[in-house]
This record gives structure tokens, C-alpha cells and sequence, in this order.
């Protein structure tokens, strides 16, 4: 295990570190400001060098691994992992000022993404195509196999750097394939700590190469490089859509934003709704892509709701997130806290009516309600990431789905009815990647598909899709004498 407070920490190509004569980075603790670590940025040198040994490594090891072997490899990453959980839920509390538990969450989630693509890199299968259903094709054998891309470049986010992280190596080591990885710069040390966690469970040097440093200089040459077969990112969309454009020809997974919408209709069990609606609001001071933002309420029921969920939300515990008993700790920056708080101002000056929180300590946000917004209020038309729920009412079906897929974003979407009619009718109406009944938006398991529609993204994420879409499909024709 590396001491992430004593050296500062560089790039990792070939299983060497490189940190001298570089551009360094503070990272600090986003609650107190204190500096936990420094990063030596990557040159674009580096992460020539870092593809080059990616590609070698393919050629030469990775996609002539038998897939018992890789199989092997990620379960004693899981082990390791494991074995380290509390190592790994400090300093991700650290890095990114997740409260402690839920640091613990984000390690357990890990741990069984690792344990996923472990049992799919053994679970990669060919078909037999017959032949002879073709006029002409009699006496021939057709099948199909798959083969790894390559190189696969990852870009990954703050808000979940250990588990989005994984949720691109695991399964492109599965696959068969090798990886850089460009981690966020705020949150560049569990990656280092997982480098590690790999290279003691047996992945070969040049198998996983980390490149630290801004993304302005690093994500162009990363994607652009010819012996990139496939980018997948997880991030904004104004980065996202412009990575889409430069990587051209290249395969490409995006997981972007959104502005989620969830519906509590008047059968809806109202107690379930507010505890789903508080955690899917302010985990993480309501930094993920499928926070629920908008949360819309039947006419009947809106009041009740409101005033349960103002008292959930009041009763949080804000704090130190490496305090046990804190619910709720800060946003990654007091930039994006400020920036936060002017979107809350600017929907109050329009008319919107701030129900409780709004004030800021720090990059501490207290969980923000707000009610009587309006449709072009950037609370709910953009994506605020951030501890804040805008509550509307409605009055029917139709003018709910209305409501709904009036945005450009599209990933994940709530409903709470006990209806299942009307829940089968929602999920085909909502225009998301996935609408969950009686569950907040926010919910996602490792192994499901996950992914956006219109510009929340393209692709889909969960491992045995990853997986997929890590692989080419090769035919192979017989024929016989």
C-alpha cells in the first residue's frame, strides 16, 4: 500500500512512476481545504508513451491471456480490495469528501464489480451460424468469436472515483484488452491505491496505465491516438460530446447528465417516497448524474409529501464526512457549492419559493427544497448536481409524462404508484435508458445496464454490456471437402 500523504504522486506507465520535473496539483480534502496528496501531471510524452506500452502489452500478453487467467486475476483483485475496504473508504472520504458510510457503500460496490467481471470473462461466448440456411452454403461451417478491441482509454469523474473507475478496467481486462486511465484531478488517489490493489492480484505491467493531470491537456492526445480502439468517459456532456466528436471512428461510450425526474402519484406509499426521494436527493450532496432533481407530486398528495420531506431533509446531520453520524458533507469544491447557491437565488428572484435550506458554509450546501419553479428554471432544466430537490405538482397522466421528457436528458427516471397498470404505462412513456417503480432514480446495481438516451450519453454501462462492447465479433468460415 503506497503512502498517499508522503511523496507526491505521478503517472503510472509500465508499472513506473513518473513524477519529476512536472507540473504539480494539490489534491485536498474538500471539507477543510487541507492538502491530502500532491499529483505530478501527466506530458502529452506520457500519455503517448502510456498508449504505446497499452498497445505492446495487448499484442504481446493481454489478448493471448487464457480467460481463466484474467478471470483469476480479478478475483484476487476483489480479495485485495476487500481486505483494504477501510483503507479505501478513508481516503475516498478525503479526496472527495463523501461521508464516511457512504465511502464504505462505494468500496462494497467495488468489490462486486470486480466479482462481476470475474465470472464474465469466463462467460464470453462465439455462436454457430448455419450455413446452409443460405442458398450455396451447403457443406460450409460458419462461426463467430470474440475478440478484445485493444486499448481502451477511460475517463473518469469525481463523484464515484473508485467504482466508475472499475466499472471501465474490470471488464476491459476482462475482455482481454488494456486500459489507460485518465482519472479526475480532484480525485486521483484511490485510482492510485487501486493501480496497486491490481498489480499485487497479478495484472501484468502495461496492462492498466493511470495518466494524472487536467483534462485539457491530456483527454485529446488520449482520445485522438491511433491505437485507441474504443473511449468510454463518464462526465458533463459539453466534455462528453466534444470527446464523441474528436475520438471520430473509434467506439465510444458516453454516461453523461441528467435532470431526473421522479413522480409520486397519489396511491404511491408517501413515507417509501420521501425516504427514496431524501437519499436519492443528498447522497453525496446530490453529486450524481441521477440525483433526483425534479420530483413531481400529485395535486391530492402534494402538501403531505412536501412537509414530510422538509422535515427529512431538516433533520439530516451535516458535518465532517469522516464523522459516522454525518448524512450529508460537502460538495466537491466551494466553487460548485457558490455556483449551487446562485442557481437557489436566481429561481427565488423568478418566483420560485425556497421551502428550507439555501445557505452555504463553505462548500458545505445545506439540502436545499424548492417549490413553485417553473419549467425554464435552471433548477430543473439543467443538471444542478447538487443537494437540491424541486418539488411540482401535477394533476394527470398525461401532463406528468409532459413534464417529464421535456428536457434534452434522458438517463434514469423514478415512479411511485401502486398501480401496476399505470406503472407499465409510465415505464413505456418516460423517454429515459431507465425508469424504476417504487425506487428512486438514483438506484443503480453493478450488473445492470446503465445508460442514457437523447444527450444523456450512448452505450450502456453494467459489466456483462461493457463487456460486450469491449469485444469485436469476428466470423470464421469453413469450408468442407
Amino acid at each position: 500500500m503506497i503512502d498517499i500523504h508522503e511523496n507526491i504522486t505521478g503517472s503510472i506507465i509500465n508499472g513506473e512512476e513518473r513524477n519529476g520535473e512536472r507540473e504539480e496539483l494539490a489534491v485536498t480534502n474538500p471539507y477543510n481545504g487541507e492538502v491530502i496528496g500532491k499529483i505530478a501531471c501527466a506530458t502529452t510524452e506520457d500519455v503517448h508513451d502510456a498508449i504505446d506500452t497499452a498497445q505492446q502489452t495487448f499484442v504481446q500478453i493481454m489478448k493471448k491471456m487464457p480467460a481463466h487467467e484474467r478471470s483469476a486475476i480479478l478475483r484476487k483483485a476483489a480479495e485485495r480490495l476487500e481486505e483494504q475496504e477501510g483503507a479505501f473508504a478513508d481516503i475516498l472520504t478525503l479526496e472527495a469528501g463523501k461521508p464516511i458510510n457512504e465511502s464504505r457503500g462505494e468500496v462494497i460496490r467495488a468489490i462486486q464489480v470486480l466479482r462481476f467481471a470475474s465470472e464474465g470473462a469466463k462467460s464470453i461466448y462465439g455462436e454457430q451460424i448455419p450455413m446452409d440456411s443460405a442458398i450455396g452454403g451447403e457443406h460450409q461451417i460458419g462461426i463467430t468469436k470474440r475478440v478484445p478491441l485493444g486499448v481502451v482509454a477511460a475517463i473518469t469523474p469525481f463523484n464515484f472515483p473508485l467504482n466508475l473507475a472499475l466499472h471501465k478496467i474490470a471488464p476491459a481486462i476482462a475482455a482481454g484488452n488494456t486500459v489507460v486511465l485518465k482519472p479526475a484531478e480532484k480525485t486521483p488517489l484511490s485510482s492510485m491505491m487501486l493501480y496497486h490493489v491490481l498489480e499485487e492480484a497479478g495484472l501484468p505491467k502495461g496492462a492498466l496505465n493511470i495518466v494524472m493531470g487536467p483534462g485539457q491537456q491530456l483527454v485529446e492526445p488520449l482520445v485522438t491516438h491511433k491505437d485507441v480502439k474504443k473511449v468510454t468517459f463518464t462526465g458533463s456532456g459539453a466534455v462528453g460530446w466534444k470527446i464523441h466528436e474528436m475520438a471520430k471512428k473509434k467506439k465510444v461510450t458516453l454516461e453523461l447528465g441528467s435532470n431526473a425526474p421522479n413522480i409520486i402519484f397519489e396511491d404511491g406509499d408517501l413515507d417509501i417516497a420521501v425516504q427514496s426521494i431524501l437519499q436519492g436527493g443528498y447522497t453525496f450532496a446530490g453529486q450524481a448524474c441521477v440525483s433526483a432533481q425534479r420530483v413531481y407530486v400529485h395535486d391530492s398528495v402534494y402538501q403531505a409529501f412536501t412537509e414530510k420531506l422538509v422535515a427529512a431533509a431538516e433533520a439530516l446531520k451535516l458535518g465532517d464526512p469522516r464523522e459516522e453520524s454525518t448524512e450529508l458533507g460537502p460538495m466537491i469544491t466551494e466553487e460548485a457549492a457558490e455556483r449551487a447557491q446562485s442557481w437557489i437565488e436566481e429561481a427565488v428572484a423568478q418566483g420560485a419559493a425556497l421551502l428550507t435550506g439555501g445557505h452555504r458554509k463553505g462548500a458545505v450546501l445545506e439540502p436545499t427544497i424548492i417549490g413553485s419553479t417553473t419549467p425554464n428554471m435552471k433548477v430543473v432544466c439543467m443538471e444542478v448536481f447538487a443537494p437540491i430537490v424541486s418539488v411540482i405538482p401535477f394533476s394527470t397522466e398525461e401532463e406528468v409524462v409532459a413534464y417529464a421528457n421535456d428536457t434534452d436528458l434522458g438517463l434514469h427516471a423514478g415512479v411511485f404508484t401502486r398501480d401496476i397498470n399505470r406503472a407499465m404505462r409510465m415505464a413505456d412513456a418516460i423517454e429515459t435508458g431507465g425508469v424504476w417503480i417504487n425506487e428512486v432514480s438514483v438506484r443503480r446495481y453493478d450488473h445492470m445496464p446503465y445508460g442514457g438516451i437523447k444527450d444523456s450519453g450512448i452505450g450502456k454501462e453494467g459489466i456483462k454490456y461493457a463487456i460486450e462492447d469491449m469485444l469485436d465479433t469476428k466470423f470464421v468460415g469453413i469450408k468442407l471437402y
